[in-house]
């Protein structure tokens, strides 16, 4: 840059200040004025109820997602999906404005829909809402009804709505709001009695993995048990490079969707993700239903399975068993290099219940415990997880705190290594540890999401990429030049 075009600052601020809130901000001193903050947010580890809703959007074939609200929202939703998978998240918007906020978004809405229909040929169109018809108090119910009587959209066109408020909730409650409207769109009128179709319907929750979904498909492939997922982005976010583009790649079939409410079982992955979907599925579904953990590390993996081999009467396959002596083999090798170590996580609450309680299994200690947006359940159930085990003394549950909050702790209470997604790396990088990206988003790293972290073999991942990342520490810093080539 030339002196003529260099920047003039209004105050100039002396190196020795910089240098001495640099220091402060990571004192005990500064923590306690951290935490006691309450009308700010700093670097939440969470994203906002419309992208949830996306999301499970793209899970049901033919799906075209219907952003009701502005078009930067909608870009917003598609970019972190895009930047994520490294895939395309096609999603429309009827891009209100200043007229809509003043007047309301039917016209917005109609406009957007007959267009989406004519360009895009959806065989379902799932609308929700971004903060601005929210706040105007837009009725999705009168505006989609109007929208059929007018003929905008055929009468029998499947248009499932909901309510996603950016300014509430998470990616996790617009994730639950969307499935749970799918699901009640399609099995009205469906349920037969006396039929069962004698599939698993499967939740895996809000999942942003699609190698977890792969994992489970392989898992149910073994057992022989017929599965209808709801809702599957397993194709959607990872389908082949052919070089023809396919907008509406994979999804669980809308007939398969329908016919779901006469299945032999349900099992939720997610609990805590798909809380009102499965109040509602309890009380209209027919077979069974359970709600499990994610079964991340040994014993929650053995819980789903063992509770497959009770729902299906089948034993449990021997390439199952042998799956699980591989992965506690793997653990029992690599149990030296994380026994003892610190962590601090962060997370949607399904995630931070597999993260702990493989870690316990591992004799890691998960010394901070970061959750934005969870529940009092939720803390009540990480508490007795930690309780159970004696790598969990001492260790402490951060409710409704952010990555600004987490960096606090890191510098005050330090730790060996952090496990959350991208957000957190700038905390990692001051605190000179590693960070494990496990979750979402994950911008900064590629193939992650094809990486499972459930099952055994979920398992074995997670042991493989903790125990080297701390050995290559040791092996950059160590002063023997034959570290670990002796032994």
């Amino acid at each position: 840059m030339s002196a003529e075009a260099a920047v003039n600052y209004v105050t100039e601020t002396p190196m020795e200040e910089i240098e001495r809130v640099s220091a402060w901000i990571n004192s005990e001193e500064y923590k306690e004025k951290n935490f006691a903050r309450q009308a700010l947010v700093i670097n939440p580890p969470h994203a906002c109820q419309p992208l949830g809703a996306q999301m499970a959007a793209h899970g049901f074939e033919g799906t075209l997602p219907f952003v009701h609200g502005s078009q930067g929202c909608a870009s917003y939703y598609r970019s972190t999906l895009n930047r994520h998978f490294r895939e395309p998240a096609p999603a429309v918007s009827d891009s209100m404005t200043e007229d809509g906020a003043v007047f309301g978004g039917q016209n917005n809405l109609h406009e957007g829909l007959e267009n989406a229909l004519a360009l895009y040929k959806p065989k379902m169109i799932a609308v929700f809402t971004s903060c601005m018809p929210e706040v105007i108090g837009d009725d999705l119910t009168a505006f989609i009804r109007n929208a059929k009587k007018k003929g905008v959209v055929p009468e029998d066109f499947p248009t499932p709505y909901a309510n996603t408020p950016s300014f509430t909730g998470s990616h996790i409650h617009g994730y639950d709001a969307m499935l749970g409207s799918i699901l009640k769109y399609l099995t009205e009128g469906k349920q037969i009695e006396g039929r069962c179709t004698g599939k698993l319907n499967l939740i895996a929750g809000c999942d942003f993995n699609t190698g977890n979904y792969r994992e489970y498909t392989k898992i149910l492939k073994e057992f022989g048990i017929p599965t209808t997922f709801l809702a599957d982005i397993s194709e959607s976010f990872d389908s082949p490079l052919d070089g023809t583009y396919k907008i509406y790649p994979g999804g669980t079939k809308l007939e398969d969707a329908a016919d779901s409410v006469n299945g032999k079982a349900t099992i939720t992955l997610g609990p805590y993700a798909t809380a009102k979907t499965f109040t509602w599925i309890k009380e209209t579904y027919s077979g069974a239903h359970v709600a499990l953990p994610i079964p991340m590390g040994i014993a929650k993996t053995d819980a789903f399975i063992l509770k497959l081999s009770e729902l299906f009467g089948k034993p449990v396959p021997a390439s199952l068993k042998a799956d699980r002596g591989r992965a506690v083999d793997a653990m029992t090798d690599a149990h030296q290099y994380i026994h003892g170590k610190k962590f601090a996580l962060y997370g949607d609450p399904d995630y931070l219940l597999g993260y702990v309680s493989f870690l316990l299994e591992m004799g890691g200690i998960p010394y901070h415990i970061l959750c934005s947006k969870g529940s009092k359940k939720f803390e009540k159930e990480m508490q007795a997880l930690l309780d159970g085990s004696l790598y969990g003394a001492g260790c402490k549950i951060y409710m409704s705190k952010d990555l600004w909050h987490m960096r606090s702790l890191l510098m005050t209470e330090p730790v060996d290594a952090m496990i959350g997604d991208t957000h957190g790396k700038f905390a990692a990088r001051d605190a000179r540890i590693p960070l494990f990206r496990f979750g979402f988003p994950i911008f900064d790293r590629v193939n992650k999401h094809r990486y499972p972290l459930v099952g055994y073999q979920g398992a074995l991942n997670m042991i493989t990429e903790i125990a080297n990342k701390f050995i290559d520490i040791k092996d950059d810093t160590c002063e023997d030049r034959y570290f670990e080539m002796m032994r």
